[in-house]
């Protein structure tokens, strides 16, 4: 069997690794799976939209890590912030998920 090698430089593995470590939490997973079908939300109508038990402080939390690292971008309506995401390619990891068989 014949290996492929990639011809990823080391910078973009790098990339690549921050944002699977961010979005490796089964929380985060969901909101990336709320946000794709309902972009913008605010922090309440995202914790309303999951099923995982969800506290505000702890939602705010993830969606501040998110941020942090370029998975979600943030604007600001009246007093809400509202969530959506930056790259809509982050959800092809679902698709990954589902032809490796993981469940």
């Amino acid at each position: 069997m014949k290996s492929t090698k990639r011809s990823f430089s080391i910078e973009a593995l790098q990339d690549v690794a921050r944002i699977l470590k961010t979005i490796s939490h089964p929380v985060r997973l969901e909101i990336l799976e709320v946000l794709e079908a309902n972009e913008p939300l605010d922090v309440t109508s995202i914790c309303s939209e999951i099923d995982s038990p969800c506290e505000m402080s702890m939602m705010s939390h993830h969606l501040a890590k998110m941020r942090d690292n370029g998975i979600v971008v943030t604007e600001k309506v009246g007093k809400h912030v509202h969530y959506k995401l930056k790259d809509r390619n982050v959800l092809r990891i679902f698709d990954c998920m589902e032809s490796c068989d993981f469940r």
